[in-house]
């Protein structure tokens, strides 16, 4: 149902950015859904199923943007925050967003650059701190949040580096992760258990062999043009 285009009948506000309607489209058939969104919507139009709503009761129903609205999953449970009579247990969307960050640390016996990996409860093979995007945060503030909880390293954000992974992890979904880089004053590692398995230090002249995905090969190519660049 994710990502099928619908047309969609409006029948009513539930606020600015919340209207009950009924769509129809391929496989779907005159279905109730709930439309959220940033701006006014036309009686009828043309729409995307950005996102499954499943509530408590058991019940679900398809949530819709307009064909030129992208939004992740917090700013539509904002936006869902509304409904009294029902309530969101979990939701299913369209597009994902994610942010982290490569995280240095200079060895002090080798005066070179360590880079961490880590490998996720979820995960097969080891890559960088990241998490989900939560309501209002910025993108940088993502980053240094789940590098805290995932790794309890505080680090500071290096201006001038924001690189975007997208790709399709499962099927339909679109997932944006977006790295920044960061340095960080100790090496010490305390992981957050419910997340993360294991991690490794690697010194950077050796992440591109030791990282699996070539979106991560190609985000540590990018840190090292930076660190000539910028003579570090």
């Amino acid at each position: 149902m994710i990502s099928t285009e619908v047309n969609v009948t409006v029948y009513g506000a539930l606020s600015d950015n919340l209207y009950s309607g009924y769509v129809n489209g391929k496989d779907i058939a005159d279905q109730s859904a709930y439309i959220v969104t940033r701006k006014p919507v036309d009686d009828s139009f043309k729409g995307i199923v950005t996102a499954v709503a499943f509530f408590e009761d058991g019940t679900e129903k398809p949530i819709i943007a307009q064909r030129n609205e992208i939004m992740y999953e917090p700013e539509i449970r904002e936006k869902m925050s509304v409904l009294r009579n029902q309530k969101l247990t979990k939701l299913n969307c369209l597009y994902e967003k994610s942010c982290g960050a490569v995280i240095l640390y200079k060895d002090t016996n080798t005066d070179e650059y360590m880079v961490l990996l880590v490998k996720n409860h979820n995960g097969r093979f080891y890559s960088f701190p990241k998490g989900h995007v939560e309501l209002h945060e910025s993108e940088k503030q993502t980053a240094i949040r789940e590098v805290k909880e995932e790794t309890n390293l505080d680090v500071k954000i290096l201006d001038g580096f924001r690189e975007v992974s997208d790709y399709c992890p499962f099927g339909k979904i679109r997932k944006r992760v977006v790295f920044f880089l960061a340095k960080a004053s100790s090496n010490r590692i305390k992981i957050q258990e419910s997340e993360i398995d294991s991690y490794t230090w690697i010194p950077l002249k050796e992440a591109e062999k030791g990282c699996t995905y070539d979106n991560d090969r190609r985000i540590i190519h990018k840190v090292r043009k930076y660190l000539a660049d910028n003579n570090m």
